[in-house]
């Protein structure tokens, strides 16, 4: 079976900052907060203080992972150049996301670079409370959806066929969850398509907060979910992941499995469970059918992030300050 992992993250230079501060490489896969918090962010093998393209092209051949969709996030630091540099590099193997920050001056000129001359037809909003801007910018909360600074930017995006938004909002105890929002943005701009990360953070212990969530966006086109991450989310290890198991059912059950996208958020998540346990652990299942299963391990991200607008974007861009 062919498989995308539709959230990867490609770390050439750690560069962490959220509300705990700055990230701090230690070697052997370790980092640290400014705050003293120490976590492991790179798995054993795959990088000391990196996690490169050519690493990811390894775990990806040794599991049997066709392409990776490249995020960005405040957890490792926005890389955005370099995920432009391997998407070119790359194209049939990568395809790229940008992040910026809409607090920062000239937030619209590179939103223009990335998209104008770099290519990119996708951009990650990682806004959550706990990992994202909500972190650092504490004082000043945001809506995706009624923010003028944010508006600036889709109106901006919706120009560009192709163009897909994945958002990262954190979960119900953060200020930064915005389910509702996703809806009125998928409503409001139809030309481009929103890709809530994570499940919206479901916990199996409460399948109903996770229902009212999906149930805002049953019917809407536009809104796709990826599934990365919910084995950290859930706290779960235990292969094949029983509690992460009723939360897609769930999300089947309410969006279809047209609008669910593998994808396994590493490299830190595969520092909790092993990339080869996050790679198979749906086929282990009996959640989707044979088609089924197909859409969501490879079809569904190939419509949404490698689409031929935006590959062909990718593959014309030349960016023009190193001309």
């Amino acid at each position: 079976m062919k498989k995308i992992d539709g959230h990867l993250h490609l770390v050439r230079s750690i560069a962490g900052f959220n509300g705990k501060g700055r990230m701090t490489p230690l070697g052997d896969g370790r980092t640290i907060w400014d705050d003293g918090t120490a976590i492991k962010l790179i798995p054993d093998g795959w990088g000391s203080d990196d996690f490169t393209a050519e690493s990811a092209l390894k775990v990806m051949e040794e599991n049997g992972i066709d392409k990776a969709v490249l995020l960005q996030g405040s957890l490792n630091g926005y890389q955005n150049y370099y995920s432009y540099q391997v998407a070119k590099k790359y194209p049939d193997r990568f395809v790229a996301a940008f992040s910026v920050d809409p607090f920062s001056e000239f937030y619209m000129k590179i939103v223009k670079r990335h998209v104008e001359d770099l290519g990119f037809r996708s951009i990650k909003f990682e806004i959550s409370q706990g990992g994202g801007m909500h972190g650092y910018h504490f004082t000043t909360p945001f809506r995706l959806d009624t923010d003028p600074r944010i508006g600036r930017i889709f109106h901006f995006l919706s120009d560009y066929p192709g163009f897909s938004v994945a958002v990262d909002y954190g979960d119900y105890t953060q200020f930064s969850h915005q389910p509702e929002a996703i809806a009125n943005l998928a409503k409001t701009y139809p030309q481009l398509n929103f890709v809530v990360c994570h499940l919206s953070f479901p916990n199996a212990d409460h399948p109903d907060r996770l229902k009212a969530e999906l149930n805002q966006w049953a019917g809407i086109d536009n809104i796709y979910t990826d599934i990365s991450a919910i084995q950290d989310i859930d706290g779960e290890t235990e292969f094949p992941f029983p509690r992460c198991q009723k939360d897609v059912k769930i999300a089947k059950d309410i969006l279809g499995a047209g609008h669910i996208i593998w994808g396994t958020d590493s490299p830190w998540s595969s520092t909790f469970n092993s990339y080869k346990n996050l790679s198979t652990w749906l086929e282990a299942t009996d959640i989707f059918n044979k088609k089924e299963l197909e859409d969501v391990m490879y079809n569904n991200a190939e419509k949404v992030y490698f689409n031929k607008a935006a590959v062909q974007a990718m593959k014309d861009a030349e960016d023009p300050v190193l001309k």
